[in-house]
């Protein structure tokens, strides 16, 4: 159960977070050729939008649904119009002038009384792609893929961005893969490659946390249990507005565990990009506001390393994407 305690404790470990994310200076590990995400914040653009679900002390563990300040630091909270959640402002259709007038009229709250929750929660589906990064082919020597390879996780694997990851019991191979997270911002049924990201609202930061015994050895070769069990796809810290995002195909990606750098990649490597994903699943497949779109992780998962490593309790997980902010998420023991 949360308390006011337990919120303030976690709330002001990762209000600092927010402001480094989304205001501060950039992160080091950011190649030098990059661009720092300021360049893509504009004070003077109503689509300067990053979205975020949270609680409060005195909301309890009601969701509630805001509009992060430019510096990150505070949070104006557009609920009551939106019923707390982003699933269905993007519904409404509503333009993006609206919410920002919304939100000039919120009083805003400082991150530190707030605690963070994934931005999307309860999607109707999950999407994910595998084996989509050049380097990802590479360390597994495989070729790389004709087309894609889709898998699916539950929405029962969300978790917020500072949430604990669970070491299941009936698994002793548990991985990372940091990922981009694409949200959809309208219904897609056979869509055009050409015209595919008019239907993307925006991203986020994902890790597809993934038990690989599960994935290879048991269940018949299928994938769902291996990734589907509870907690495995941490989200945040926020849902990027696609119009902060320069070029989602030009993006550094990083995840290191207990500090140590695991994995550091570009989404540039990405084999099949977010529109051709869109076109060929939206053949089969009606994508709907809200749904989301894992797009697959670059080298330097636990399992091809020589020895391989994977997560135990205790262990802390760190995931950062250029411009879209970092999540911290540490691994329990199965309770």
């Amino acid at each position: 159960m949360t308390t006011i305690a337990s919120i303030a404790v976690r709330s002001s470990r990762l209000s600092s977070a927010i402001v480094g994310a989304f205001g501060g200076k950039s992160t080091s590990w950011i190649h030098p050729q990059a661009v720092s995400s300021r360049r893509f914040i504009s004070n003077s653009t109503v689509k300067a939008m990053r979205f975020v679900q949270f609680r409060t002390a005195a909301t309890g563990e009601k969701q509630r649904l805001g509009v992060l300040s430019e510096d990150g630091t505070q949070v104006s909270d557009i609920s009551d119009r939106y019923e707390g959640d982003l699933i269905t402002l993007i519904r409404s259709g509503v333009s993006l002038d609206e919410v920002k007038a919304s939100a000039a009229k919120a009083a805003p709250l400082k991150m530190d009384s707030v605690e963070l929750l994934a931005p999307v929660t309860n999607p109707q589906k999950i999407l994910c792609v595998g084996l989509n990064y050049s380097g990802h082919c590479e360390e597994q020597n495989k070729p790389i893929p004709k087309e894609p390879m889709f898998f699916s996780k539950y929405a029962t694997t969300i978790v917020g961005p500072h949430d604990d990851v669970i070491a299941h019991k009936i698994s002793d191979q548990i991985d990372w893969e940091v990922e981009l997270a694409v949200i959809i911002g309208k219904k897609a049924k056979s869509v055009a490659k050409a015209n595919a990201m008019d239907y993307v609202f925006g991203y986020t930061v994902a890790q597809d946390i993934s038990a690989r015994d599960w994935q290879k050895q048991r269940n018949g070769g299928q994938f769902l249990i291996g990734k589907s069990m509870d907690t495995f796809c941490p989200l945040g810290p926020a849902a990027v507005h696609k119009s902060l995002v320069k070029d989602p195909h030009q993006l550094a990606i990083k995840c290191s565990v207990n500090g140590v750098e695991k994995q550091n990649g570009s989404t540039s490597e990405l084999i099949f990009r977010i529109d051709d994903i869109i076109a060929r699943v939206t053949e089969s497949i009606t994508l709907l506001p809200g749904d989301v779109i894992l797009t697959g992780t670059p080298a330097g998962v636990g399992m091809h390393r020589k020895p391989a490593e994977f997560l135990k309790p205790g262990d802390v997980i760190d995931s950062e994407i250029e411009g879209l902010g970092k999540i911290k998420n540490k691994v329990v023991a199965d309770s």
